[in-house]
């Protein structure tokens, strides 16, 4: 079966890179195509539509319900999703959310409880899950004996007008659950002029994720360090020009073997810490105001 893939919030550079690897360099082992886009600006929908070869053009979302396959929400803001992604879920289309899954825990348990009612398959994930690096020192983390802190570190901005730390932020966050997989326990914030620390318990291991505000030169790189009870593992994750395309393949897989890679609490899980980071962000910039 070919599946035709709708695509929405076509803002988002994840949609030209992923229309590029599915219409464009067309792997012969992901039999999927972007057939139509909801529409952006006039000059993004003729740069994509362009590029992948694409003729449907939706004013809306709900227009492209019973014409695609499957869905794709690339908007930038996770408080759109919910809106974007229940109506495909309630009607049974599978659906990948492309990080992050909501901008709040209500938002995330509506759309993975449309997913329900509509026996539908859903996803949603960071694209820095799927990388190389990350599924390295995931590989890596048996041999350092018993696992006890997972460190984090990587740009977020909590005024981004994309719902603040969650724009960013859930990079971080998703990678730590593939490297310590569960819901937090014991959240922990503390708040810096230039960053954000969350510390959490997810089973024996202390994970911390060091949210690093860009300045004017730049940005902190990705990076993961483990500490075991004999060895560390430490090293960036470099995002190379086809860092998208480990997603999407994850993506077809669910579809291929109608099962989704990750369980509702895997979900649920970064959604329940950036909230509780977020409220705790918030309470601290009133204090010192």
């Amino acid at each position: 079966m070919s599946y035709r893939i709708g695509i929405v919030g076509i803002e988002n550079s994840h949609a030209h890179e992923i229309i590029r690897y599915l219409n464009v360099v067309q792997p012969a082992e992901l039999p999927m195509r972007v057939t139509a886009l909801v529409a952006g600006t006039p000059e993004r929908n003729r740069e994509l539509a362009e590029l992948g070869g694409i003729d449907t053009i939706a004013v809306s979302a709900q227009e492209l319900l019973g014409k695609v396959d499957a869905l794709i929400v690339t908007s930038r803001d996770g408080a759109l999703h919910r809106d974007l992604a229940v109506p495909f879920l309630e009607n049974g289309t599978p659906v990948w959310v492309d990080k992050p899954l909501a901008a709040s825990v209500t938002d995330a348990r509506d759309i993975i409880a449309a997913a329900k009612r509509g026996n539908a398959l859903l996803t949603s994930s960071s694209a820095l899950r799927w990388v190389s690096d990350t599924q390295e020192v995931a590989d890596q983390l048996g041999t350092i004996g018993d696992l006890q802190t997972v460190t984090l570190t990587g740009p977020a901005d909590p005024k981004s007008e994309y719902s603040g730390i969650f724009f960013y932020g859930i990079h971080l966050a998703d990678v730590a659950q593939r490297m310590v997989p569960g819901m937090p326990n014991d959240i922990d914030v503390q708040v810096t002029p230039g960053a954000v620390i969350a510390r959490y318990r997810a089973g024996d291991v202390l994970v911390t994720l060091e949210f690093i505000q860009p300045d004017t030169t730049g940005r902190v790189p990705f990076r993961v360090t483990a500490v075991g009870s004999h060895g560390v593992i430490s090293r960036d994750i470099v995002l190379g020009e086809d860092y998208v395309q480990p997603g999407v393949n994850a993506f077809a897989t669910m579809l291929a073997q109608r099962k989704p890679p990750l369980s509702d609490d895997a979900l649920l899980a970064p959604i329940v810490l950036l909230e509780h980071v977020r409220l705790a962000e918030a309470q601290a910039r009133r204090r010192e105001t």
